[in-house]
């Protein structure tokens, strides 16, 4: 069964063909800029509200929920129509409120330090799936606002770039959120960088690079033996000449592999020319990857000597380590019952 939001605004006249046109304001009201559900939007008569809740039930199901950070990190388990399930984080701060979605129920990528990737892919979303995702962490979120949606969840955004960008669009044009509030990840897909780079949209690109020589990278990022960092290098450079848009760089810092002196200077060099910031990410510990994150010294030192080297360098505020919300702890629910999965570090 589809979900209402897979409909845009010619879609959804169609679907109201004999009621009054302004039945499709209201409605489109309600479910883009209130972001209520069919069932609560109280302006629609209650008999097309029950036709439609009919047509179009849910597309994600809460499975299990879950807080830490007295209540600002919240992460839910959602289970999808066919029993797949994927993971969404809302993150509340002072200054604004993110959430972070899923674009696939799996992934394909094969990153040795994700327990999602090591898993294999399930499938792809709709557009209505990710959207729901998004709605409920603003109904959730209220009475504040969503400011920020980050495509860091289950999955690599580019590999459904056709999803992707079409809710990138919608929720710019239909929710009005500002492009630069929204962030797409990739672990490097190069092609679909630049492909991204043509779409017009002023969003925010990062790529989860975490090496800057072609043998550990390839080790850490099974994608970089088909985009090798020379290739990666040519997109990224596509897409600051075609957007003007900063690019940032993903460095999820593990103790002995990607944190030492010559991974630093590898990295400046990388990021450099390319006038990237670099995101450090303390490697937060998940199951079936027998490493560890970098000290909490080593991780300053290393954005000391990163900026030293002239990077723009800055360290991600770990949110929800203690629920398994934090960057490469996502987990998975089958049948009820709670499986740590690991999400691609970002």
């Amino acid at each position: 069964m589809p979900s209402i939001y897979d409909l845009d605004v010619a879609d959804l006249a169609s679907l109201l063909t004999g009621e009054p046109r302004y039945r499709v304001d209201q409605l489109w009201h309600g479910l883009w800029e209130e972001g209520r559900s069919l069932g609560d939007i109280t302006t629609v008569p209650q008999a097309l509200r029950q036709r439609l809740s009919a047509q179009f039930a849910p597309a994600i199901e809460v499975a299990n929920e879950v807080a830490s950070d007295l209540g600002a990190t919240r992460k839910w388990v959602f289970r999808l129509h066919d029993g797949a399930t994927i993971e969404t984080v809302l993150m509340s701060y002072a200054d604004r409120v993110t959430v972070c979605v899923s674009s696939q129920a799996g992934c394909a990528m094969g990153c040795t330090f994700c327990a999602t990737g090591q898993a294999g892919f399930t499938r792809q979303l709709s557009v209505g799936e990710v959207i729901e995702q998004v709605m409920f962490a603003a109904r959730a979120a209220a009475p504040r606002r969503l400011s920020n949606v980050v495509f860091m969840g289950m999955g690599e955004p580019l590999a459904n770039y056709r999803v992707t960008v079409a809710v990138v669009k919608r929720l710019h044009e239909y929710r009005s959120m500002s492009a630069r509030h929204l962030t797409v990840s990739t672990v490097g897909v190069a092609p679909a960088i630049e492909r991204l780079a043509d779409e017009g949209l002023p969003l925010t690109l990062a790529v989860s690079l975490h090496a800057a020589n072609n043998t550990t990278r390839n080790e850490l990022v099974p994608l970089n033996r088909r985009y090798p960092l020379e290739r990666l290098r040519e997109a990224c450079e596509t897409w600051l000449a075609t957007t003007s848009r900063r690019l940032s760089f993903e460095w999820a810092l593990i103790d002995g592999v990607n944190d030492t002196d010559r991974a630093m200077h590898e990295l400046a060099e990388y990021a450099g020319d390319l006038r990237a910031h670099v995101n450090l990410i303390p490697l937060n510990p998940t199951p079936g990857y027998l490493v560890r994150g970098s000290r909490l010294a080593r991780v300053s030192e290393f954005r000391d000597g990163l900026v030293a080297l002239g990077v723009n360098a800055t360290v991600r505020r770990t949110r929800g380590r203690s629920i398994d919300a934090a960057c490469g702890q996502l987990a998975a629910v089958t049948d009820g019952r709670v499986s740590r999965v690991a999400l691609r570090s970002r």
